[in-house]
């Protein structure tokens, strides 16, 4: 034990490293809560969506982006309970997620040279994603919270996976010739938590 020392105090100030931001990440659901989307933080209305000029977005959930501020909309009544908030806005965003990575599978597809076959949304704890060797692609719903280039890359290591069903040099090489800075995305994934919160 003396003489992994060093590495269990590492791993153990991690631990409370990934504790301290999960909690720094804990949503109030309410009127005025934020949450991330895609990166960037958007606000919580629970009221129904003003007119819009061009008569879209008239129903919610309803997201509306306008200069300096991001709202989403939840059309529901002013006394609504948290559980209630937050189960209108992960199923929004798992909404959000299918056709988001529907997209970006079908785009990197086509650059690594694999055809997926299903996609699985996942509420996983403690994975972001997995591929099947017969093409299926689970992918977790809380990548939504992220910038776009952190589920690019998890997108593309698991298509990366249908070439390659482990972590070689081979595997990271077909990483590599799609997305060429994968290192710096694949470091920056790892700081973040996969919110239980959501």
């Amino acid at each position: 034990m003396q003489e992994k020392a060093d590495w269990i105090v590492r791993k153990l100030a991690e631990v409370r490293d990934l504790k301290r931001r999960q909690m720094e990440q804990a949503i109030d659901w309410r009127e005025g809560a934020t949450f991330p989307y895609l990166g960037q933080p958007v606000r919580l209305s629970l009221g129904p969506p003003p007119a819009q000029p061009d008569g879209g977005c008239s129903r919610p959930p309803c997201w509306v982006v306008s200069p300096g501020e991001s709202v989403l909309y939840l059309g529901l009544p002013p006394q609504a309970q948290t559980a209630q908030v937050r189960d209108a806005v992960q199923s929004w965003l798992m909404r959000q997620a299918r056709a988001h990575f529907t997209e970006r599978l079908d785009h990197f597809a086509a650059q690594a040279g694999v055809r997926w076959t299903a996609l699985t949304l996942s509420g996983a704890r403690t994975r972001w994603g997995s591929a099947s060797a017969d093409g299926r692609i689970r992918l977790n719903w809380r990548l939504m919270h992220l910038k776009p280039a952190l589920i690019d890359y998890v997108v593309v290591h698991e298509l990366s996976h249908l070439k390659v069903m482990n972590h070689s040099p081979s595997f990271w090489d077909a990483v590599g010739r799609v997305m060429p800075d994968y290192s710096t995305l694949r470091k920056e994934l790892r700081e973040h938590a996969l919110n239980s919160e959501l």
